[in-house]
């Protein structure tokens, strides 16, 4: 029915979670603050490159807009009669 190395793996499996006792630590609080703290970091992280690869593009068109806004406000400027 099992392969026989399917057969092995699921028999270790089961001693070793018989024979497993539970473990007699405390954990303080002060590992679940590093844990949050290191988590909080990594979220924001991931979140400001996420921020930058976006708006990288965006600034980059609103220069090309604002470039171009002044190019044709100096060559209006420059096209109008002299009084």
């Amino acid at each position: 029915m099992f392969p026989k190395n399917m057969m092995l793996f699921l028999t270790g499996l089961t001693v070793s979670l018989a024979v497993a006792s539970p473990a007699m630590a405390y954990v303080g609080p002060g590992a679940g603050l590093s844990v949050v703290g290191a988590l909080v970091g990594v979220v924001m992280a991931v979140g400001a490159a996420l921020v930058f690869i976006v708006g990288w593009p965006v600034r980059r068109m609103m220069r090309r807009r604002k470039l171009a806004s002044e190019r044709s406000s100096q060559d209006e400027a420059g096209s109008s009669p002299a009084r």
